[in-house]
């Protein structure tokens, strides 16, 4: 079994070199993990060397992308920061997107589940310092060795919707990342992380399963609402995203917004998006009942938890002191 944690979500909108500076607070009322993410910001990596450098927080990648750097430079990256953040380092790793990987980087996003178990492959001997000779379906590496690899062993946690993607995490990963997923859903995806690392010869047991969990901030009204909205409908319309909630049996509650966005009806599209489906999905309210579903997401299996901020403030020194409020309201103590 593994402790529960509450972990930042990092970076947020305030400049990086604030960042140290925050995480010590943070790390002072609780929270004992700070996981990155990127998107079209800042990288993945940079943060958590900030983080690291200030603080005795475990830090980890939640997640970078195997498609848009190579296997070699995602190695150095990890080396670096477990370098800055001995011991306390876990390399989240994930196919991303198709815009992610095709329309902003030139890729092709082609057979994901293969291309992660791979670079897992890949990865850990690399992590370990050995002289990597590789010959994948997906890539190859002919040679590559680490001068400076981490003095501690890094966990690698692989991010995951489908089943497929799940099934590798429980094969070879030490730790799986869900995302976008309701509370009643969580059950249903690490069983099977579990059983096909049952299937596989491990300790089902020992995969952690952490999760990035979208927080909406805002006092309750139509604003709000339609805030949401648009944030559900911007990633549940990118095919990755439909085709997990799809596989989770949301087709019925989501249908009527995928062909209404299909058409061309943005306004239609967020008008069909259910208030169940908000409910399930987007933890928001009052401090004390996001606190209650964020418990809701632990209490299902997740282990690990990064909280993701979100709202509808316009004004920068605004929207700092609601994250702030919040980070405060979501603190372990």
């Amino acid at each position: 079994m593994f402790k529960k944690r509450i972990a930042l979500s990092v970076p947020y909108e305030w400049p990086l070199s604030e960042h140290a500076q925050l995480a010590r607070d943070m790390e002072a009322i609780g929270y004992t993990d700070a996981w990155s993410y990127e998107v079209d910001g800042i990288d993945a990596f940079t943060p958590l060397v900030a983080v690291a450098g200030a603080t005795n927080m475990r830090v980890g990648t939640a997640i970078a992308n195997v498609y848009t750097r190579g296997p070699a430079t995602l190695a150095m990256s990890a080396a670096a920061v477990a370098e800055a953040a001995p011991g306390r380092f876990c390399f989240g790793i994930g196919s991303g997107s198709q815009p992610v990987v095709e329309s902003w980087n030139d890729g092709k996003f082609d057979r994901p589940a293969t291309r992660v178990k791979e670079m897992v492959q890949f990865l850990r001997p690399a992590l370990a310092g050995e002289r990597v000779v590789f010959e994948g379906k997906t890539f190859r590496v002919d040679g590559f060795r680490l001068s400076r690899p981490p003095e501690y062993p890094v966990p690698i946690h692989v991010a995951a919707l489908r089943e497929g993607m799940l099934k590798v995490a429980g094969q070879v990963a030490d730790g799986v990342c869900v995302n976008w997923l309701s509370a009643g859903d969580v059950k249903r995806s690490v069983q099977v992380v579990r059983d096909a690392a049952t299937a596989a010869g491990r300790d089902a047991d020992a995969i952690e399963v952490t999760a990035r969990l979208m927080i909406n901030i805002d006092e309750a009204g139509p604003e709000t609402e339609n805030t949401i909205r648009r944030h559900i409908a911007a990633y549940l319309n990118v095919p990755v995203y439909r085709e997990f909630h799809e596989w989770l049996g949301r087709t019925g509650s989501l249908g009527g917004m995928w062909e209404a966005w299909s058409a061309g009806d943005r306004k239609g599209a967020l008008a069909a998006i259910p208030t169940g489906v908000i409910d399930d999905l987007i933890i928001h309210g009052s401090p004390e009942e996001r606190r209650a579903h964020v418990q809701r997401y632990l209490d299902a299996g997740v282990d690990t938890a990064f909280m993701s901020f979100s709202t509808s403030e316009k004004d920068p020194t605004k929207r700092r002191a609601l994250v702030l409020q919040a980070l405060r309201d979501h603190a372990p103590r």
